[in-house]
Order: structure tokens, then sequence, then C-alpha cells
């Protein structure tokens, strides 16, 4: 379940350019290190060692993508990377479904209104962090009739977790016939 967490924006995009810089650095010297290696063990002198080049560049990736997953992703320096792409995955997962979300929003469905209600405080979010401040004030009128309307219902505006189970719902009335 993500939950959405209070960031400091400058402090988020400091930390996001510190581990993208990290992880930049390390392909660029893992490419420059394999690479070197590969033509050395198996280039020829005076050759075309392209592909010994790209050989030991497509290594450096794959180590590198192994090296984030395994150890870099758990580190403290990456926790802002980390909440980022969650929070945009989860956004993502929403915007798969944002059709049927609208048609339960227009039915009055808990589920859904909460769903959107999440979507919004998200997205609301992700623009912040990403110091995107026109396409938020672009969303700013559809976000606040979906306050007033849940307002209006005695639903709870605050919505700071994504429930999985509002997805699975949204993906049900998918596989109904219409």
């Amino acid at each position: 379940m993500f939950e959405i967490q209070q960031q400091n924006p400058e402090h988020y995009r400091q930390q996001t350019r510190r581990s993208t810089l990290i992880i930049a650095l390390t392909f660029v010297v893992l490419a420059m290190l394999l690479s070197t290696a590969t033509v050395m063990l198996f280039g020829q002198p005076g050759g075309d060692n392209f592909r010994w080049n790209l050989t030991g560049v497509i290594i450096a990736l794959l180590l590198t993508v192994a090296l984030v997953r395994s150890f870099m992703w758990s580190q403290p320096w990456m926790a802002a990377a980390a909440y980022g792409w969650q929070l945009k995955r989860s956004l993502m997962r929403i915007t798969n479904v944002m059709h049927h979300v609208k048609a339960g929003v227009a039915a009055h469905d808990p589920e859904a209104m909460k769903l959107l209600r999440f979507y919004h405080l998200g997205l609301t979010q992700m623009h912040q962090l990403d110091g995107n401040s026109s396409a938020l004030s672009e969303a700013v009128a559809e976000i606040n009739r979906h306050k007033e309307r849940m307002e209006s219902l005695g639903m709870d505006i605050d919505q700071p977790q994504l429930n999985p189970d509002w997805i699975e719902a949204m993906k049900k009335i998918t596989a109904l016939p219409s």
C-alpha cells in the first residue's frame, strides 16, 4: 500500500539529482572498465573492436541495473528517487483505469471517489516535487470540484493512502459487460 508522505520539493530535487549522478557515474565507470577489458581480452590490435566495446557497455548497463535493484534502491540516498518512482507508478496504475474511475465518480461510487481524490493529491504532490506549477494550475479546477463534491457527500477528503482494492474494484467494473 503506497502512502503519500510530506516532502520538501527542494530537498527532493536535490536528493534525486544526487542519486541520478551516482547511478550515472557508476554506469560510466563500469562501461569504461568493461569495454576496455573486453577489448583487451577479445579484441585485436589495430582491428575493429566496436562489437567488444559495445559488449562492455551492454554488460555495464545490465550490471548497473542489477546494482540499482539489489543494492542501491534500499540506500538512504536513494529514498527520494524511490519515493518519486513509487508515486508516479501509483498514479500510472490509476491512469490506466481512469475512464472507469470517472464513470464511478459520476455514479457517486465511494471507492471511485476516494481513488480519484488520492489521484488528485498524488498528482498535486508530483507536480510540486517536479517543480511543474503550470501543469498543476491546469488541474486545480477539476481537483477543487471533486473535493467539493466529496465534502457535500460527507466523505473524508484526506486520502493519502492508495488502497489496492480500489483499483481492483475499477478493474472488475472493466470486466463487466456494458
